[in-house]
């Protein structure tokens, strides 16, 4: 624990889709001095997410689903272009997104590798995002994917070149961060 930070009070706001906490703490700063500070943290649980790849069609498989915080915030349409990925629930990482993959893009992989951890958003969401990538092929594909109807998950699945996906960045077509890092990973590390 933190000698520096005392939780004071901690509110339950909205227990709905995600739980939204306010904390009230006491927080002492670089000069010794204890001050009072209120934040909210959004609780949504622990995350996974992995970028398919095929090293010789030079392809990855994305995601295309409607996601209401953006359109709230300007995306006109709310679509937005991702990597899979899913909430933990009561799985571990690995377990997780590999049930997620096959949810989601109608891939059963192999081997999956672990890159790295990360918050996301760590001003105000308390998930801790697990990083993956995983080769595949044409044989993996065991059904059409699209997510799960109890779930009202609506997924299209792409399969698209690697350079057409590093280039929906720039073109702003690509804007989802984990996305991003996924695919700047691919590059950076001389896989695709």
């Amino acid at each position: 624990m933190n000698p520096n930070v005392k939780v004071i009070e901690e509110k339950i706001l909205s227990d709905d889709w995600y739980i939204l906490k306010k904390i009230i703490f006491e927080y002492r700063n670089k000069k010794g001095e204890w001050n009072i500070q209120s934040r909210e943290a959004h609780d949504r649980g622990n995350g996974a997410v992995i970028l398919l790849y095929n090293k010789i069609a030079q392809t990855v498989i994305l995601t295309e689903q409607f996601r209401m915080p953006t359109y709230i915030n300007g995306n006109e349409t709310g679509m937005l272009i991702e990597a899979c990925a899913g909430l933990l629930d009561r799985d571990n990482p690995e377990e997780c997104i590999r049930r997620e993959t096959e949810e989601e893009t109608g891939y059963r992989i192999g081997e999956v590798k672990k890159i790295f951890e990360a918050y996301m958003s760590p001003a105000s969401v308390t998930e801790v995002l697990h990083f993956f990538i995983a080769e595949y092929t044409k044989d993996m594909k065991i059904n059409e994917g699209g997510g799960v109807e109890d779930e009202q998950e609506n997924i299209e699945v792409l399969e698209m070149n690697f350079d057409k996906a590093l280039g929906m960045i720039k073109s702003g077509e690509i804007k989802d961060g984990k996305t991003i890092i996924l695919l700047q990973y691919l590059r950076i590390n001389n896989i695709l």
